[in-house]
């Protein structure tokens, strides 16, 4: 598998619980370690009320996979900590992923129990996989159905990620990704930027003006660096004194102002008729602090052009973890044929089998049902749409997933999955999945 990035990147081997390696040693042991085996990544429901969840992350977990190999450092590390014995580390020294990997499109709607990604290789190539992947797709998939949910209730307006100081930097890249693929417009984050090619965007905070003599000199010296056309936060002292001052300076060609504090809905609204009685009526109206969906879906009353979010984003707005899961479904017996296999315990059984994914869609081109093939792919009526894309064969990644390619490849995959589905999941209110998942046996 080639490196799928170019910016430097570290292993991504010990990205990996201590148990996934000890199964590995145990099996080898037993002999059963080269046994082909089928893995599923899927959720057993959706966050409390949620109707729908957005897949995140899967180009992140391709990029990840090609670097996931185990040097010298990472062997040392494992050696002087006795994790696992002289034959594992033999073996880990040549990994390398040499199997295919399925899944749902990045940016695609998922629902419970739907099969979103399939590993198939050895048990010891997969096996390992398994903390990586979860970790990948349940923090990625949490944002982006998060930031479905904003980009929702906001409509046309756009949406700006802004919450890289409200989690750990490498979290705040990945949410970045996240919430662009959802619908964000851009991201104030520049090392997402960088990676994935989304736009990026800002101008000052509050210790900008704090830092002048006055809030005049402050914005004089913003407007002379970046033009007319740029965007003043209006809220450090006295709002209404600031957007005078805006204007006074800037003229009619005042690009927004920014209010980050109060009642927004009563703020936007005043302040909207200020401008316009000022000749300012082109100039946008940006709001931020702690916006969610909810508080989205509440300003669409309000005469306000863009949103700035950031915490509640970036921790999945109540939800920061998809609980996605990684079972064993399928593996061969010693005559090599395949055999289904499942777990049976309350409250978490799996279902076994290969599965195979595709979305009833009526005559309208409206989603119905998802249907999941177990050992077979469900019959397509003609109009009904594959959900299952390849991804990795024989340890190759293939093109258009991943880097910039993969960010505008799931961006459009989101917006025509959100057109395909029924109106129900534009609800924030709590509800059932939008449409159901039906088993389909042999």
């Amino acid at each position: 598998m080639s490196r799928a990035t170019s910016w430097d990147h570290p292993a991504t081997s010990l990205y990996t619980d201590h148990y996934e390696l000890t199964m590995l040693q145990a099996a080898l042991h037993s002999g059963a370690a080269h046994r082909r085996s089928v893995f599923e990544a899927f959720a057993r429901r959706l966050p409390d009320g949620r109707r729908y969840g957005v897949v995140g992350g899967t180009g992140r977990l391709l990029e990840g996979i090609a670097d996931f190999r185990f040097g010298k450092a990472e062997l040392e590390f494992l050696e002087q900590n006795n994790v696992v014995n002289q034959e594992t580390l033999d073996y880990l020294a040549n990994y390398k992923f040499s199997g295919d990997i399925w899944g749902y499109a990045e940016g695609d709607a998922y629902f419970p129990n739907s099969p979103i990604l399939i590993v198939e290789s050895t048990f010891a190539e997969a096996c390992i996989l398994e903390t990586f992947i979860l970790s990948v797709l349940n923090h990625d998939s949490a944002i982006a159905s998060a930031a479905s949910r904003m980009t929702s209730a906001a409509g046309t307006r756009p949406c700006i990620e802004m919450g890289s100081r409200r989690t750990q930097e490498e979290s705040a890249t990945a949410a970045a990704r996240a919430a662009a693929i959802a619908g964000f417009a851009s991201t104030s984050n520049l090392e997402a930027g960088r990676r994935y090619g989304i736009k990026t965007v800002g101008t000052a905070a509050h210790s900008f003006t704090l830092l002048h003599d006055t809030e005049r000199e402050a914005f004089e010296a913003q407007i002379a660096t970046f033009g007319p056309g740029t965007s003043l936060l209006v809220d450090t002292y006295d709002v209404e004194a600031a957007v005078r001052t805006a204007v006074d300076l800037a003229g009619d060609k005042l690009g927004a102002v920014r209010l980050d504090s109060g009642d927004l809905i009563a703020q936007a609204q005043w302040v909207r008729q200020l401008l316009d009685d000022l000749g300012n009526v082109n100039t946008r109206i940006v709001v931020t602090s702690d916006l969610d969906e909810f508080a989205i879906a509440a300003l669409q009353s309000a005469p306000v052009d863009s949103y700035g979010v950031g915490t509640s984003l970036v921790t999945g707005s109540g939800a920061p973890t998809a609980s996605m899961v990684y079972k064993l479904v399928s593996r061969t017996n010693d005559d090599g044929e395949f055999i289904p296999v499942a777990k049976a315990a309350k409250n978490k059984a799996s279902v076994g089998g290969r599965k195979y994914a595709l979305r009833k869609l009526n005559e309208r081109g409206r989603a119905t049902q998802e249907i999941v093939g177990i050992g077979h792919r469900p019959e397509d009526d003609g109009n009904d749409r594959q959900l299952l894309q390849h991804f990795v064969k024989n340890g190759e990644v293939l093109p258009g997933w991943t880097g910039p390619e993969g960010v505008i490849r799931a961006k459009e995959r989101h917006a025509a999955t959100m057109a395909e589905l029924p109106a129900v999941v534009n609800r924030l209110q709590r509800g059932e999945p939008a449409i159901p998942t039906i088993y389909e046996e042999n």
